[in-house]
């Protein structure tokens, strides 16, 4: 209901403005722009799908070998004293919570390519215990939290962006980042727990959070002492190489059980390419509305009223300049790409504006494009707290974002 009522009001407010523009000012190309808008919209919406088609079929085709294999139940009952807490909804060693714990790792890792076809048959795992079809269970909102706050411990493709952009050390931003979508996915399990009553005081709650917190600070401090070029090396080696370790030990596995892996493989992959055709409907309508709105003038109007806000309090307005892409980031992956792109263009990578927008970009994931995917492939139209608690871990990570750039370059 709560996509709905924003779906709507990208329209209404995109035609108000739009209109205004015409009679106001005699912009005669305001129209044209949004009409352009919905088709190029429509066609991106397909051909990320159709991109998606093969990405979804081998990686499901995989996590079913593995899922035969006994892998999945192997991480399910390693993961079951934290899930069991984090969704309680879950019975105890459900093949799920590896599924959820490879979506996660995934994400972790950078590999977007690879976490959201597992996310989308976590997604599937879930809605079989889901009671009420077309309402999202507890467990699916805290799942998608998890996922948009993007928690993100290698950011190689912001780092690439940055290197072909002219910054003198693309690297610059990696702590600033890690720290940024930690605040946030911390932030958003925290106000998820609060609306589903999960308590988090616990033993072994206590010892997970400190333990993370144990993981990133290691992180941080091998990362922190090595060159720029040997941090892009190592990060992008380890990744891959961790991503054929996964698939090859999901087939030594499923050979061990004496499954035929070829055939499971198959029978995953046709999965995955229905599940792609499935999502392309709900992806037309989310970047069809956004595409409107941006057309129409209303970002920049937005950006202009949170500078003028800012300004006439006293506060340095610096940050603002890089807001169009924390304020895209929930709407639109590929959008908030282009506008962090844009800021290192017309500032300069090397300056304040480029490297948080940068952060911004690192710091959270695309809220509304995940939740349209996710919920759209199996189906649920009733979203409940979900759109909340999502778009407080990203406040959290753009407040994080800010207070760290200043912190680090301002």
């Amino acid at each position: 209901m709560v996509l709905n009522y924003i779906w709507v009001a990208f329209f209404l407010v995109a035609f108000v403005i739009a209109a205004l523009k015409l009679l106001f000012w005699g912009d005669y190309d305001v129209f044209p722009a949004m009409m352009d808008s919905t088709f190029a919209s429509s066609k991106t919406a397909f051909e990320i799908s159709l991109g998606l088609t093969g990405v979804l079929s081998l990686w499901m085709g995989i996590m079913k070998v593995g899922e035969k294999g006994g892998v999945i139940n192997v991480l399910a009952r390693l993961l079951s004293p934290v899930f069991t807490k984090l969704f309680p909804e879950i019975p105890k060693g459900h093949p799920v919570t590896g599924s959820i714990f490879m979506n996660i790792a995934a994400n972790m890792l950078g590999l977007d390519n690879a976490a959201t076809p597992l996310g989308l048959k976590a997604m599937e795992q879930m809605q079989e215990l889901n009671t009420k079809k077309d309402t999202a269970s507890n467990s699916m909102i805290m799942f998608l939290v998890l996922n948009t706050s993007g928690l993100t411990l290698i950011p190689v493709s912001i780092m690439v962006y940055r290197a072909q952009m002219g910054a003198a050390q693309p690297t610059d931003i990696f702590i600033p980042i890690l720290l940024a979508t930690f605040f946030s996915t911390l932030c958003g399990i925290i106000v998820t727990s609060l609306f589903q009553h999960i308590n988090l005081i616990n033993r072994t709650m206590l010892i997970t959070l400190g333990g993370a917190c144990a993981v990133v600070a290691s992180v941080i401090w091998g990362f922190s002492q090595m060159d720029g070029e040997t941090m892009n090396r190592v990060s992008t080696t380890a990744a891959n190489i961790l991503l054929m370790a996964i698939i090859t030990g999901f087939i030594i596995a499923g050979v061990r059980k004496k499954v035929n892996v070829y055939d499971a493989f198959i029978e995953g992959a046709k999965e995955g390419f229905t599940t792609a055709v499935r999502i392309i409907p709900y992806l037309v309508a989310i970047l069809v509305g956004i595409g409107v709105f941006r057309a129409s003038g209303a970002m920049d109007m937005l950006i202009g009223s949170i500078r003028w806000c800012v300004e006439a309090t006293g506060l340095n307005a610096q940050w603002v300049d890089a807001m169009p892409t924390a304020l895209m980031k929930p709407l639109s992956g590929s959008g908030a790409r282009g506008m962090m792109v844009d800021a290192m263009t017309t500032y300069g990578a090397d300056s304040f504006v480029g490297r948080l927008s940068s952060v911004f970009q690192g710091s959270t994931d695309t809220t509304f494009y995940i939740l349209a995917v996710y919920f759209g492939s199996v189906g649920v139209s009733k979203t409940r707290h979900a759109v909340s608690c999502g778009l407080i871990a990203d406040l959290a990570g753009i407040i994080a974002a800010i207070a760290i750039c200043y912190m680090f370059f301002g």
